[in-house]
């Protein structure tokens, strides 16, 4: 059993520490405003958010799947680390970018 746990370690140790920040730093999916999504207002945020990924030539997606890949990634990688009060303004920017692409739920 031993040898299983030495495995497994190792195999964690290759794995980069802070993969998110080196994404976020070399990616060069979109420029997106500094500070964007420490915003309080929804539409504020997915209007920035929608202005990038339009005008972004280098993604890979179209704009809106772009543009709502962003705002997950940052919910994501913020993590636990996110107050409570900016994950709902995060979530309610989501649907705000739905509404400007014409693709409400339901």
């Amino acid at each position: 059993m031993a040898k299983k746990s030495a495995v497994k370690k190792a195999a964690k140790k290759s794995t980069p520490k802070k993969w998110s920040k080196k994404v976020t730093q070399t990616s060069n999916a979109m420029d997106l405003e500094k500070d964007v999504f420490k915003q309080k207002n929804p539409k504020a945020i997915a209007k920035s958010v929608k202005r990038s990924a339009e005008k972004s030539k280098r993604k890979k997606a179209g704009p809106f799947q772009s543009a709502m890949s962003m705002i997950n990634f940052y919910e994501n990688r913020a993590g636990k680390n996110l107050e409570a009060g900016q994950k709902k303004v995060l979530d309610e920017s989501k649907d705000e970018l739905r509404k400007l692409y014409g693709r409400e739920k339901g």
